[in-house]
């Protein structure tokens, strides 16, 4: 009886010691593997921001998508294998070095270079040879319907139509309230000449009229 009891004390006290040494085995697991913030900045050749960059941790497949600007910030430990990817650019890699002491922070910037993806020239030709398309662009007969209603709108009678009924906007109103101050001023105290009774204009216009410079609509 009694060596029973003795069996039974030795295997608690096995029990016990055996528990605490895991406990600080978990213990020293945990302090060795610290956490770092790393934060930073994605660019291109050119030195511009990459937004939406993604940003994967292969070590715990874990991973974060930049911001607009190109930042981004994910919790790490040192020795992981952090990868950036953009589409039009070279993967790129950076495993995580150990803080300087006494701080848990990391910034970088990582320049991501392009991947540029050549394919073989393709041709597209609407017609089956050169000759084919020469005799048809030969032929090809122009819509003038475009150009014939451009011309309509640049006459004569139809600009004095869009004039007529065309509304003065602020620009225009502003100059005419101001040549017409100018007027009043320059001519205060005096009669405004009426070219309608200067010999000199009405010279001038019958010349132009002469030389075909003016026309009498019908």
């Amino acid at each position: 009886m009694m060596n029973k009891y003795v069996i039974f004390f030795s295997l608690l006290i096995f029990s016990a010691f055996n528990t605490i040494a895991i406990a600080q085995n978990v213990n020293t697991k945990e302090d060795s593997l610290h956490y770092v913030q790393l934060t930073g900045i994605v660019v291109n050749d050119s030195l511009q921001r990459l937004p939406y960059t993604a940003v994967y941790d292969k070590s715990t497949s874990r991973g974060v998508i930049c911001d607009y600007f190109g930042y981004f910030a994910l919790v790490v430990h040192p020795g992981d294998t952090i990868q950036f990817s953009f589409i039009g650019f070279k993967k790129k890699t950076f495993i995580v070095p150990e803080p300087e002491i006494g701080s848990n922070d990391l910034s970088i910037v990582t320049l991501l270079e392009s991947d540029t993806i050549m394919s073989a020239p393709v041709n597209v030709y609407p017609w089956p040879s050169r000759e084919q398309f020469a005799e048809a662009f030969i032929n090809l007969e122009i819509d003038n319907d475009a150009i014939n209603r451009a011309k309509e709108r640049m006459s004569p009678q139809e600009m004095a139509f869009v004039y007529g009924v065309m509304g003065t906007d602020a620009n225009l109103a502003y100059k005419a309230q101001s040549q017409h101050y100018l007027n009043q001023v320059y001519y205060r105290g005096q009669q405004a000449p009426n070219n309608l009774f200067n010999p000199v204009s009405w010279g001038n216009f019958l010349k132009s009229l002469n030389n075909g410079d003016l026309k009498i609509m019908p």
